[in-house]
């Protein structure tokens, strides 16, 4: 049967029809089987291309100049591989971040959707006695309960009445804080946030301009508020940079400290504080430099034993 010249409608669906069937398609081709210029069949491509953009799939349409035609590619993979879900599920339960009714449903959720069907079986084997025996965090708090209302008053810059549950006295604090950031460091979630309307007299070092670092699961409630507090970008806090600093989540000045390690592994300290950086290398050892915030690099820095020494 001859080809017919086709409505706009019917030629883009067999183009489809033949992107979907894995044929690259010739804009040449194209033009003259639908008897049409190859500026309209351009024109084909890029309303599939908006359409996919439009409808949020993962599909489109690219020119692939080794072949000299159109092909429909896959944007985003829909599943995660083995390893992948493996090495998430793995960090997850490693973290011992949650309580168990909040950790639990996490990775049985990760397993339904991001794994393809034939996989489940292997993966939910390979993690089963690890979930069996998760042990949680003492403080037996929920976590998820308010992180994502956190996490809008961050990105909303409003500000928050907290209280706060200290391990010193008054055990228990009302604060006016400026959340900035939400991190995660062994065991716990913190928020990161600077102080409003308090005394700074009562603090080490009141004149501190970092912020304030709260373990979420010690704040007992708290109140996003309709004040906005006003974020300069050039002042902007950035957590990722904050982040490299504040390994230990105490708080406290920006110091720089140099040290000399003598230990087994320099990639172990050099991934412990990714600020690091050796300026001075001998068979013996080397000298080490980075940037921190607070005091429990101290703690650290006693921990490695003789592989330290202060310098």
């Amino acid at each position: 049967m001859a080809d017919l010249p086709a409505g706009k409608s019917d030629r883009l669906l067999q183009i489809y029809s033949r992107l979907v069937g894995g044929e690259v398609l010739s804009k040449k081709e194209l033009a003259q089987r639908f008897h049409v210029t190859q500026r309209s069949i351009q024109r084909d491509m890029e309303a599939l291309r908006c359409f996919f953009a439009e409808q949020g799939l993962s599909q489109d349409v690219v020119y692939d100049p080794a072949t000299k035609g159109f092909r429909l590619i896959d944007a985003t993979p829909q599943k995660l591989s083995n390893s992948e879900i493996l090495a998430v599920c793995k960090i997850l339960l490693e973290s011992r971040s949650m309580r168990k009714d909040e950790m639990l449903p996490i990775l049985d959720k990760l397993l339904c959707c991001c794994v393809p069907e034939q996989n489940k079986a292997a993966v939910s084997a390979l993690i089963a006695n690890e979930k069996f025996h998760y042990i949680e965090p003492h403080h037996g708090k929920p976590i998820l309960d308010g992180l994502w209302d956190i996490g809008q008053a961050i990105q909303e810059h409003r500000v928050m009445e907290i209280e706060y549950e200290r391990m010193k006295e008054p055990k228990s604090v009302k604060r006016r804080v400026e959340p900035v950031g939400i991190m995660f460091s062994e065991y716990y979630f913190y928020l990161t946030a600077f102080l409003r309307d308090v005394d700074r007299t009562e603090f080490e070092a009141p004149d501190d301009r970092f912020p304030t670092i709260y373990r979420i699961d010690r704040i007992r409630s708290f109140k996003v508020l309709d004040e906005r507090f006003r974020v300069p970008y050039s002042d902007r806090f950035e957590e990722g940079e904050f982040r490299k600093r504040v390994q230990f989540m105490y708080g406290g000045r920006l110091e720089k400290i140099r040290f000399r390690y003598t230990g087994p592994s320099l990639e172990a300290v050099l991934d412990r504080l990714p600020t690091a950086r050796v300026v001075k290398e001998d068979p013996a050892g080397w000298d080490v430099e980075a940037e921190v915030f607070g005091k429990g690099i101290e703690m650290w820095l006693r921990s490695q034993g003789e592989y330290i020494i202060n310098i």
